[in-house]
């Protein structure tokens, strides 16, 4: 089962990232210990919101929407 997450930098809280984890405690972990190019600058992270899916394919298809024009103002509105 695999989820779609958002978090935010403590130290940054304008720093945001959405993600993708089949294992959620050991990516947070790897980005709070720097081991993500995209999120290493800005440690340590909380997780804002995980959404667990039962299909894989839907996971997917949901962290796309949401990195995707008409999707990134859901986590602006809704999720944040």
């Amino acid at each position: 089962m695999k989820c779609v997450y958002l978090i935010q930098s403590t130290t940054h809280p304008q720093q945001r990232y959405i993600g993708i984890t089949s294992n959620l405690k050991e990516r947070l972990k790897a980005h709070n210990e720097g081991k993500s190019f995209h999120t290493a600058k800005h440690t340590p992270w909380r997780v804002c919101v995980a959404m667990y899916f039962d299909d894989d394919d839907r996971t997917d298809e949901f962290e796309r929407y949401l990195k995707s024009g008409s999707g990134r103002g859901v986590p602006q509105q809704h999720l944040w």
